[in-house]
């Protein structure tokens, strides 16, 4: 299978300062990809290096079967891209900006009422962008972005500005062209809505891709405790205490409720306690690392590396 793009030890400098430092992965057709990291760890230059707006200091890297740096990179119509930072002529209406850029990638203009009234700016898209609020903006930016049916959407902190409602309209949208085979990758500091969505999480610290996986993957790669929480009858904390034995980071919520730590290797053997049909137990829940709980971790494991 044609890789959609390929990294090979992509290095992009800044003088004396490695913005990307010796970074490969290879995204294919459908996938749905999160990438991570705090701000300037290179998230931005990696998907200026995809755009072709920038080329790397050192390595090999193809999109769509070609050099987005080239000076025909043909494929460029059938990107789709959405900046963290929306900015349009604040003179024009909604509609002539959409009707600009889908011109620009040969868009049939039947599609611009269709998606204004999906993320619900059909009653604005004759005011001037100069009254829209910041959500709208970036509303706007959504669309122009889902122009040309693209096969690689990069999307930069792309919910920033959106109630909730148009939060999910708009990962009903990614999801549709993923299903039709296009590639997502979401930047995004709301790593909740990333653990839910992407496929695969790839982490960036200070240019260097520190973990690149499924979140079960990198569970595995972890090894971080999950955490236990059961629920008893009123007074038998202590009981369940007694039948667990010694257990990190144990704490008592409430009358009711109990939650512990349980590492890797000891967690079945735990579970299998509480769970025994002639113990305390009302109600047990596993509670597996989050993303931010992994995010957390490789980022300290590869502090402490350096």
């Amino acid at each position: 299978m044609t890789a959609i793009v390929e990294l090979e030890h992509i290095e992009k400098r800044y003088g004396a300062i490695a913005a990307v430092d010796d970074v490969s992965f290879r995204l294919e057709p459908g996938e749905s990809v999160a990438l991570i990291g705090h701000n300037g760890a290179g998230k931005t230059t990696l998907f200026k290096l995809m755009l072709g707006l920038s080329r790397p200091t050192s390595g090999h890297i193809r999109v769509l079967g070609d050099d987005p740096a080239a000076g025909e990179f043909a494929a460029r119509k059938r990107l789709g891209y959405l900046p963290e930072s929306v900015s349009f002529n604040g003179a024009l209406t909604g509609r002539e900006v959409l009707s600009f850029y889908a011109h620009l990638k040969d868009a049939p203009a039947a599609k611009i009422d269709d998606l204004l009234a999906r993320v619900g700016l059909t009653a604005a898209s004759n005011r001037p962008i100069r009254t829209y609020s910041k959500g709208m903006r970036q509303r706007l930016g959504l669309i122009q972005a889902l122009f040309g049916d693209p096969l690689l959407l990069l999307l930069d902190e792309p919910t920033t500005g959106l109630d909730p409602a148009l939060r999910l309209e708009f990962y009903e949208i990614v999801q549709e062209l993923q299903q039709k085979g296009a590639t997502i990758v979401l930047s995004s500091h709301a790593l909740t809505e990333l653990e839910e969505r992407a496929r695969r999480i790839i982490i960036l610290n200070r240019g260097r891709m520190v973990a690149n996986g499924s979140i079960e993957q990198l569970r595995r790669l972890a090894g971080l405790p999950i955490r236990i929480r059961v629920t008893v009858a009123s007074g038998q904390a202590q009981r369940l205490s007694t039948l667990v034995g010694p257990v990190p980071n144990w704490r008592e919520i409430n009358g009711h409720l109990v939650e512990f730590d349980a590492a890797p290797g000891a967690k079945i053997d735990l579970i299998r306690r509480v769970t025994d049909e002639t113990g305390p137990a009302e109600d047990v829940t596993i509670v597996q690392p989050t993303l931010d709980d992994l995010y957390a971790h490789f980022l300290r494991r590869h502090g402490e590396a350096s």
